[in-house]
């Protein structure tokens, strides 16, 4: 089966998930909000640079699923879901889903951001694969830390590699949509690669390597 991979983040939302998660806890109180907020938008200027180091984010935007327990994040993030991410679902992103989705492809998302955030915009999507970076669990409780490796930059190459040996999958007519210069080790590697609303690094690269460039915006 031929493989129609998309990130999320900027691609098929009008917005980044990850961002967005770290403003609603801040604005709701969990956290503290002017520490956050500015931690928040250093990290997400560092990502945008290609600047940003994977680890240390991780270890504070997961800081917060460690300290709470799983029913009351899962309220959290039911509201989070419908107030913050079902509006920014581009109707064109969900129309290019479904093309891929007609024509018998196997979808999937790819992205940096967390499971605990992103499974359930996969399945707001009806997209059945997910490679997302996996918060660690212990005695049902977050921990804070990562389980494996976070699907970013390289890592999503990698961590791509890994469930194609699994399920007995290779790349051929495969194709990956993303917004993200951070993203272009993986665009490299399928067939299909396409820019999708880029931005500066990712623009340049596509438009070096005549790759095709589209909006789901507007």
């Amino acid at each position: 089966m031929t493989l129609a991979i998309f990130d999320l983040d900027n691609t098929l939302l009008d917005g980044d998930s990850d961002y967005l998660w770290g403003i609603f806890l801040a604005e709701a109180g969990v956290v503290d909000g002017e520490f956050y907020q500015r931690e928040n938008a250093r990290f997400f200027r560092e990502y945008i640079e290609g600047t940003l180091d994977i680890h240390e984010f991780l270890r504070f935007s997961l800081r917060p699923l460690s300290e709470y327990p799983m029913t009351e994040l899962q309220v959290w993030r039911d509201r989070f879901l419908r107030e913050r991410i079902e509006p920014i679902i581009l109707p064109k992103a969900r129309e290019l889903v479904e093309r891929h989705r007609r024509a018998g492809d196997t979808l999937m998302i790819i992205t940096a951001t967390n499971a605990f955030i992103t499974a359930p915009i996969a399945e707001l999507l009806g997209i059945p694969h997910l490679i997302a970076t996996e918060p660690e669990i212990r005695d049902g409780r977050y921990t804070g830390e990562v389980a494996g490796l976070p699907s970013f930059q390289e890592g999503k190459v990698q961590r791509l590699t890994q469930w194609l040996e699994e399920n007995g999958m290779g790349l051929s007519g495969s194709s990956f949509y993303s917004d993200s210069h951070n993203d272009i080790p993986l665009l490299e590697r399928v067939k299909k690669p396409v820019a999708v609303d880029p931005d500066e690094g990712l623009a340049a690269h596509a438009t070096k390597q005549g790759w095709p460039i589209i909006s789901l915006r507007g």
